[in-house]
């Protein structure tokens, strides 16, 4: 009997990880030295990764085509750590903890610097034609902040530090989330709250559905929640079996069904969006010699050919596939 059950817990097992793979179908290096932060395009066409000595570079994910160079500050060590594209890839925002700039991804030329003297910068994130940028600060506020127009909007609903933004691509619409255990839907035109999402510890994790069905947001311990949009009522919870799981990125599937998130300790995990069910799981591979052997997934993107890419702290872009 003991031996049958081992025998049976071992089936268990290996029938549980039959998702998971650690073996990529294509894999290329975007940074020699490794990788602060990246973004991956919704369409999976460009990503931008922030390397330590090789400045900002945008790829051609389609053609492994490196587009541009692009330096924050100037001469010296790159330390920029949020990174993101908009919806349309028309603008790319970059920052590190004192600035931030905005970039023209048609013709590769910088269109702005601005420094922010009263909190340090947590995340970015800017909307289609780069018509809006949003602005996560360490003494709770958000900006929202508009290029051309010079107009600026502060949110001042959370109480404590903000550690995730997302925007809508027409800007309109915000997603955040910080230490005072919420995470809140708002409008950029008004700063009203549309909705508040509450969990039992702080919210290190936001994204958007582009197509404004849903919006995902997690937390520290155990809770990663899939919210209606339009209802304020919740999805899903993603179902998984560690205690602690932290989210490093998250980008839903356009036509809405699934979720695919990376995680600071090399994961990669496609969710159905129904009910949360974990789908498939890929480990990217570390930075040759770093101790521990991991790597943080920066950026997670829905490419063609029922594929994903990634891109880490490793440097590397790794395509994926997804099992019929």
């Amino acid at each position: 009997m003991t031996v049958l059950l081992r025998l049976s817990l071992i089936f268990l097992f290996l029938s549980g990880c039959s998702g998971q793979s650690s073996t990529p179908i294509m894999s290329w290096r975007h940074a020699d030295d490794g990788a602060y932060a990246a973004n991956i395009s919704a369409d999976a066409s460009l990503a931008v990764v922030s390397s330590v000595t090789g400045g900002i570079s945008v790829w051609d994910l389609e053609h492994n085509k490196k587009l541009y160079t692009w330096q924050h500050q100037g001469e010296g060590n790159n330390l920029v750590a949020n990174v993101h594209i908009a919806f349309d890839n028309s603008y790319v925002v970059t920052s590190d903890r004192e600035a931030f700039a905005l970039w023209n991804v048609t013709s590769g030329d910088p269109e702005g610097f601005w420094r922010i003297d009263e909190s340090s910068i947590r995340d970015v994130a800017v909307s289609n034609q780069g018509r809006g940028v949003l602005v996560a600060r360490g003494n709770g506020k958000v900006m929202f902040f508009e290029p051309k127009t010079g107009r600026r909007l502060e949110f001042l609903g959370h109480q404590e530090k903000v550690n995730s933004v997302d925007i809508s691509p027409n800007g309109f619409y915000a997603l955040t989330g910080g230490n005072d255990y919420t995470a809140y839907l708002w409008d950029t035109r008004s700063g009203q709250v549309i909705h508040s999402f509450t969990h039992s510890s702080r919210v290190t994790k936001v994204a958007l559905d582009d197509n404004g069905r849903y919006g995902f947001t997690a937390d520290s311990k155990r809770d990663a929640r899939i919210w209606d949009l339009v209802t304020g009522e919740e999805v899903s919870n993603l179902h998984y079996l560690a205690r602690q799981k932290i989210f490093s990125t998250a980008v839903f599937s356009q036509d809405g069904q699934y979720l695919l998130t990376g995680s600071p300790a090399k994961r990669l995990n496609l969710w159905r969006v129904s009910d949360g069910k974990e789908l498939q799981e890929w480990q990217v591979s570390p930075r040759e010699g770093s101790r521990p052997q991991t790597a943080v997934v920066y950026g997670v993107g829905f490419a063609k050919n029922n594929q994903v890419v990634s891109e880490s702290s490793s440097g590397l872009a790794e395509f994926w596939q997804i099992n019929e």
